[in-house]
């Protein structure tokens, strides 16, 4: 089964809307979940709803959704204000648009001391941060009562793994290009739900280094006569920039998304922009030419250096490409890894199934403690990827599979071959039924479950308690701050194992 989750994804902004206020412009007119969310691109018919008339009125917040907005009551009605917390009152404006009303923050009139007001430097640099009005201690409660909810059926979760410093912490950045209405070029994020783009120059969470190389792009691509991509007309060169930072290599790759492979004048192109970032390791040509929200195609050009970049991960490095899925936020990932490997219980005789390998990470770093690991992957890149990384770090007990891990595991159990432990990452979806019967066939004494989504986890623990397993451990690790996200680890036993 084939690992997705950063490979070629959606890009998701906030909605945005033009009469931001105080507190409303990061968190500009979010739709209430009254009846639906609307989709796709910006219609006539979208303006005139726009047009229809807006009121201000003075709510009370009495609680959060799981999306972390404040939750109000209006004319009998129950809405949602982006950037309101529990106990606040406020000034918003409301506006009904069909059977939906869209809220935006105009002023916060008595604020909650879980509320932090970061000076910004930039505009927009919280857009696609739901939480990052509230304070560490009320981000961290939001997020411990969410995943407590989630895995009542299955015990009670540890406290949450925190970050220290919890910004800048993203080591991959991509951001859109476009033209605004004076015809200027911007870049941003998606605003949600449509393919409209806010523009920012950097992000709280992104890494500073990598939003200034893509500043420095956008303010050469007039000299150099490069046109962002008009997604309607089907004209114009450049989509998306993509930056990858090792954060503990230094070293930096460059991926520029366009929709055709004639990038004239690139070679200047390249020496220009390795003039004012000399700190840029690698630069790709990344071609997307397909009508899709998949930021990355499938062809692929190297402008510049070998193609990847490495960094280091639990004390192994790994070599990573432009479509590799490799976690976000190191610095948690190895506080992630680190728990995951300790539910195992390795004790250097184990067979371990790492099922959705990607590139091999939890694989490898489980093999310093296991006696054989099986790394299993439909992605072939990603396959011949880990192969790679086990070689580079002289891994002798670890070998990797193109295939689906559930057919491979049934057919171990055919074979009448047995796994000790199966540790499994499934992307945000989840796993399915074919694969999680196939780990009751196999029959693992330990199955580590590592999810970056807590609900579908949760629906896949349902099925494997039902068929003879129990959850012995539950830990949460915040690897996404100042956002709702929130990843877990889930260590169950095999009943009558112990």
């Amino acid at each position: 089964m084939t690992k997705k989750k950063n490979s070629e994804y959606k890009k998701k902004g906030k909605k945005h809307n033009k009469s931001e206020k105080q507190y409303g412009k990061q968190h500009a007119a979010q739709r209430s979940q009254t009846g639906g969310k609307s989709k796709g691109k910006r219609t006539a018919n979208n303006d005139r709803q726009r047009s229809q008339k807006t009121v201000t009125a003075e709510v009370a917040c009495t609680g959060l959704t799981d999306g972390g907005k404040g939750i109000v009551k209006w004319e009998g009605k129950q809405l949602e204000v982006a950037g309101l917390l529990p106990g606040e009152t406020a000034e918003v404006n409301i506006s009904k648009k069909g059977h939906f009303f869209d809220t935006e923050l105009k002023r916060v009139i008595k604020p909650s001391e879980d509320r932090v007001n970061l000076s910004h430097s930039s505009p927009n640099e919280g857009v696609g941060c739901h939480l990052y009005h509230m304070n560490e201690h009320a981000q961290k409660r939001f997020k411990q009562k969410i995943i407590d909810e989630i895995m009542k059926p299955f015990g009670k979760p540890e406290p949450i793994t925190t970050m220290e410093v919890p910004f800048y912490y993203r080591n991959k950045n991509v951001m859109t290009f476009g033209l605004n209405k004076k015809k200027q070029i911007i870049c941003g994020l998606y605003a949600e739900n449509t393919h409209q783009i806010i523009p920012m120059e950097r992000s709280i969470i992104h890494d500073q280094k990598a939003d200034e190389i893509i500043q420095t792009i956008k303010g050469m691509m007039k000299s150099f006569k490069m046109q962002p991509y008009n997604e309607d007309t089907g004209k114009g060169f450049l989509r998306h920039v993509l930056v990858r930072v090792g954060k503990k290599s230094g070293e930096i790759m460059v991926v520029l998304v366009a929709a055709s492979p004639m990038f004239k004048g690139s070679n200047n192109f390249v020496k220009a922009l390795r003039k004012k970032h000399p700190e840029i390791t690698t630069i790709l040509l990344n071609v997307n030419n397909r009508d899709t929200s998949m930021v990355l195609g499938k062809q692929e050009k190297v402008l510049f250096g070998k193609g990847t970049i490495t960094d280091t991960l639990c004390g192994l490095k790994f070599d990573i490409s432009a479509k590799s899925f490799y976690q976000i936020n190191p610095v948690q990932t190895e506080k992630l890894y680190a728990k995951a490997i300790e539910m195992a219980e390795l004790t250097g005789k184990e067979t371990v199934v790492d099922a959705y390998c990607g590139i091999g990470t939890i694989g490898l770093i489980a093999s310093k403690k296991a006696g054989k690991v099986i790394g299993v992957e439909s992605n072939k890149d990603a396959v011949r990827d880990a192969i790679h990384n086990s070689k580079r770090n002289g891994v002798k007990n670890a070998r990797f599979y193109q295939g689906d891990a559930g057919e491979f595991m049934v057919k171990m159990a055919a074979r009448g071959e047995k796994a000790d432990v199966v540790i499994m990452d499934p992307p945000r979806s989840g796993s399915d039924e074919a694969f999680l019967s196939s780990v009751v066939k196999l029959k693992p004494k330990r199955v580590v479950y590592v999810s970056c989504n807590p609900v579908t986890q949760a629906r896949d623990l349902k099925y494997l308690v039902k068929n003879g397993y129990e959850v012995d451990g539950i830990q949460p690790v915040d690897m996404f701050p100042q956002t709702v996200h929130v990843e877990a680890v889930t260590k169950l036993v095999l009943k009558g194992s112990r």
